[in-house]
């Protein structure tokens, strides 16, 4: 090993040994000696290390130990081997390699001690400086998450608070560990061995300038490609490079989008049109579906009434089923064009999403955008052969399916159910509910009144089985007859009575007597027998108009012919009386 000390011994020597000639030799030539070596001197002096000092050296020698340094002409120094060792133990010098040492020390022997790792942190240091002042970036390596950030490794470890991470708030700070990046240094203080870095401050301005440069390009009617950035449910915000714009999402699709996370995901790209452009503003309003013509401009032309297309089914509600017929267009069936008799209480009970199924298009709507669909006529339709098969006044027998308060529901095959009206149940009970009558499951025979096709209505009749006893009372009771009833029911309009079983008429509060009336009820009740005078009779709605002050009229006109035959019965007995009476005058006389 040969280091400094050695060299300026040697050197030495040499100086002595030309004194000695030049005594020799004369004077001049001391001089010309002497003059050479300051000149080495000199030489020597600049080659010579300092401790402290950071200098490029040569790799001369590796040893198992130490690895030899040349670091200047006739000085050499060694690096514990350790030092430039990588983390899997190989050496990463090899002789003839030039690296950047520190003059560290001399050992006991008076070696010189170099070192790298030293020199490193220096220049690391100085590295770090220099970009804190001048607003450099520097490259790091992200090590592990800590709390309230990141750690760094820049050559020394350094803290990105979570801020700096990214332009916006990073909920995953896991997902940049093992990431090489560059980074801004805010701050830097060696003695506490503190650096605080950002990335943030890079994106900015990254960003900054992708900003400038798409104000440039951005023009109306332009076809961009950006990344879906945002997604809410009013539309899509698109990054066109430094630049936000909004697509809408009514501008998102010719058909319907509800909800526009449903069709999209967050770092997508997308192709859009510039819809328009606010400079000042930096405002972008985008569309995706002006990319393509818009289909419902020849919808009529090419979904005509009646024809049968096939779909996909893409949303299924209460109300129906929306079948995609094409991107952007879509049809209804309503819930009541998916089964001619079957009732359903939700589209899902019988489709599903996804299947591709045949629908009728009855009606298609430019204006409006809605297509309706049918499924059910793409079947023939049931209710013509029922009325084939059930012509009017056919007697058939049934099962009771249901009770409301309208009427009761008789089955008649599989999924059609006839309807007798509460009208429709007798001839002269009024009925106020059909469970009076009848119960759920009992087997009754009623006739066909109709089959309306068109509605879908099977309708029938009990009372229908007999004949009409109103249209035999029509010649029983003529306007003028009187007849004998009971009081059934008291009302603030009259009276009604009935004359016959099952067969009542009204008397009007303004035909109950000759006096006017205030309270019917403190005249009559529910039971009195009352005389009363038919005044009409309305076959057709089973109406009665019955009349009292009309019975009493007529009863009063018999009394007073009663007495005013009284009065000439007096009248004749008074003459008779006295032409007997002159006649036996006349006698004696």
């Amino acid at each position: 090993m040969v280091n400094g000390d050695n060299l300026i011994s040697k050197q030495g020597k040499e100086v002595e040994g030309s004194s000695l000639v030049r005594n020799g030799e004369g004077e001049q030539v001391h001089e010309m000696e002497e003059e050479v070596g300051f000149k080495e001197l000199y030489e020597q002096s600049r080659q010579d290390v300092q401790f402290g000092e950071i200098m490029t050296g040569k790799v001369v020698q590796m040893g198992s130990e130490v690895v030899m340094v040349d670091v200047g002409w006739k000085t050499e120094g060694y690096i514990p081997i350790g030092e430039l060792k990588d983390n899997e133990g190989k050496i990463t010098v090899a002789v003839g390699d030039e690296i950047e040492i520190l003059v560290d020390r001399r050992d006991g022997d008076g070696n010189l001690i170099l070192s790298k790792d030293k020199a490193a942190k220096i220049k690391v240091w100085d590295d770090i400086k220099n970009a804190c002042e001048q607003n450099t970036t520097i490259k790091g390596t992200v090590i592990e998450r800590v709390k309230g950030g990141l750690s760094v490794d820049i050559g020394v470890l350094a803290f990105l608070p979570g801020s700096q991470v990214d332009i916006r708030p990073v909920r995953d700070l896991d997902k940049y560990v093992g990431q090489t990046l560059m980074f801004n240094v805010l701050k830097c203080d060696r003695k506490r061995n503190n650096v605080v870095l950002s990335r943030r401050s890079i994106l900015e301005q990254e960003r900054e300038a992708q900003k400038r440069d798409a104000l440039e390009r951005i023009e109306v009617g332009k076809i961009m490609e950006g990344v879906i950035k945002n997604i809410t449910d009013y539309g899509l915000f698109i990054d066109l490079g430094g630049i936000d714009g909004l697509l809408h999402v009514s501008d998102i699709s010719w058909g319907r989008i509800t909800r526009p996370p449903n069709n999209f995901s967050r770092g997508d790209k997308i192709t859009v049109k510039v819809l328009s452009f606010d400079r000042e503003k930096e405002r972008v309003s985008l569309g995706f579906k002006q990319l393509t013509d818009n289909p419902w401009d020849t919808i009529i032309e090419r979904y005509p009434v009646g024809s049968l297309v096939k779909g996909k089914v893409v949303n299924l509600a209460n109300y129906g089923v929306f079948v995609e017929l094409e991107p952007g267009v879509e049809g209804l069936i309503h819930i009541s064009e998916i089964f001619w008799t079957r009732e359903i209480k939700h589209p899902a009970k019988v489709l599903s999403l996804g299947e591709i199924i045949e629908v009728m298009v009855l009606d298609t709507n430019p204006d409006t955008r809605r297509i309706s669909l049918s499924l059910k006529q793409t079947t023939p339709n049931p209710w013509e052969s029922l009325k084939q098969k059930y012509p009017e006044g056919t007697v058939i027998k049934g099962v009771i399916k249901n009770i409301t308060n309208f009427g009761v529901f008789v089955g008649i095959e599989d999924g059609i159910d006839g309807l007798i009206h509460i009208s429709d149940i007798s001839w002269k009970q009024r009925v106020k509910h059909p469970s009076e009558f009848f119960q759920k499951g009992q087997e009754i025979e009623a006739i066909v009144l109709n089959v309306d096709v068109e509605k879908e209505k099977f309708s029938l009749g009990i009372k229908q089985i007999e004949n009409n006893p109103w249209e035999e009372m029509s010649l029983k009771y003529t306007p003028g007859s009187v007849v004998t009833g009971k009081v059934t029911n008291v009302t603030d309009f009259g009276v009604f009575v009935e004359i016959e079983e099952g067969i009542e008429g009204l008397v009007h509060i303004s035909e109950l007597s000759q006096k006017r009336v205030k309270t019917i009820s403190e005249l009559f009740a529910v039971g009195d027998a009352v005389s009363v005078v038919v005044k009409s009779m309305d076959v057709k709605n089973r109406k009665i108009r019955l009349s009292i002050k009309d019975y009493e009229s007529s009863s009063e006109r018999h009394s007073n012919r009663y007495l005013n035959n009284t009065e000439n019965v007096g009248y004749n007995l008074r003459e008779a009386l006295a032409e007997v009476k002159f006649q036996a005058l006349k006698d004696r006389g």
